[in-house]
């Protein structure tokens, strides 16, 4: 059964060979990160994992019981309550509810684990495989965006307020 952890240093080497494995299927949806983004992979993943203790993001990876990352599933430009929700997964596991499971487990953890009230995404019109996870993840849309300079979307979900009897764990190790 996948395992959607926090973003850690570990998870280096696991999410570059998931970037470059599906970087052509990436990039037939969403904007191609481009040669840059691999040839500067080290820095960025450690300006991540430092936006991520700084609490402004908070970055996810679904690993496949083989170690392997499945998935992304970001939160970013946290603030007031709200962020915005970014996600991709690996070409092999596409279509099966991965994404759909996934997007649902981070709604809770965003309002249990974060205190989030609100997530927001923008898929481009082309991308029809997003706008139908999102939408059975229960988010709607509410207004146009432009998403990798593309025509699209914005989506919304209201998230449920977390369970005070549960607590806050705060930070996941």
């Amino acid at each position: 059964m996948p395992d959607l952890q926090r973003l850690r240093a570990d998870h280096g080497p696991a999410v570059l060979a998931f970037e470059l494995a599906n970087r052509a299927y990436f990039a037939a949806f969403i904007s191609d990160r481009g040669d840059e983004f691999f040839d500067q992979f080290a820095e960025r993943f450690n300006a991540s994992l430092a936006e991520q203790e700084a609490g402004i993001c908070a970055y996810h990876v679904l690993v496949g019981e083989d170690g392997s990352v499945l998935g992304r599933f970001n939160l970013y430009d946290i603030s007031g309550g709200t962020a915005v929700l970014g996600y991709r997964v690996a070409e092999h596991v596409a279509g099966r509810g991965v994404a759909t499971m996934t997007v649902r487990e981070l709604c809770r953890l965003a309002a249990a684990r974060y205190g989030l009230s609100t997530l927001r995404a923008a898929v481009n019109h082309e991308n029809v495989a997003s706008i139908k996870v999102l939408a059975k993840a229960g988010f709607v849309a509410v207004g146009p965006a432009e998403p990798g300079g593309k025509p699209g979307t914005w989506y919304q979900r209201d998230l449920a307020p977390a369970d005070p009897a549960q607590g806050r764990s705060g930070r996941d190790g």
